[in-house]
């Protein structure tokens, strides 16, 4: 059973999704640095037919120092239907799909990891009427540039997670 958010928009109306969690439910363990540290399983539809690219952002706006940026990845193909568990921390995947640097520095996804408290975690899907023309490895301020004026539709889902003691 798949769990899911969605967002509507002029354009659109797209939806994002997880088998492992309700969006402003708990995430499991597994997920966080508590755990194995894999990318959650995602799955979307309802992307518009003149997209061109997918973008998802990933990030925690508790963080004390601000928003902590978990997960960057773009150029995904707009036929798409979603990320599998566990994706892996490489730069570049088939059909230019990217990957950015997380605040941890670290290419790829960063698991919650919360100093106290439970913490929200924003899993943000775009879709784009243009690919993003980024290397691999950009930071979410550099993304979001690019991605300004292109976005046709977005929907998110939100997991929490508090840090075991």
């Amino acid at each position: 059973m798949f769990f899911s958010c969605s967002v509507t928009s002029v354009e659109a109306n797209i939806e994002i999704k997880s088998p492992e969690f309700k969006s402003e439910d708990m995430m499991p363990a597994k997920y966080t640095c508590d755990g194995g540290n894999f990318s959650p399983p995602l799955s979307w539809d309802g992307i518009p037919k003149d997209a061109k690219s997918l973008v998802l952002i990933c990030d925690d706006p508790d963080a004390p120092m601000g928003t902590w940026v978990h997960w960057l990845i773009y150029n995904m193909p707009p036929a798409s239907k979603g990320l599998q568990e566990g994706v892996l921390p490489v730069e570049s995947f088939s059909h230019d799909t990217k990957q950015g640097i997380n605040d941890f520095k670290e290419i790829g996804y960063g698991g919650p990891c919360p100093p106290s408290g439970v913490h929200r975690y924003f899993f943000k899907l775009y879709a784009l009427d243009s690919k993003l023309n980024l290397p691999a490895g950009a930071t979410k301020k550099e993304l979001l540039v690019a991605m300004k004026e292109h976005i046709l539709a977005q929907a998110e889902m939100i997991g929490k997670y508090e840090k075991r003691k």
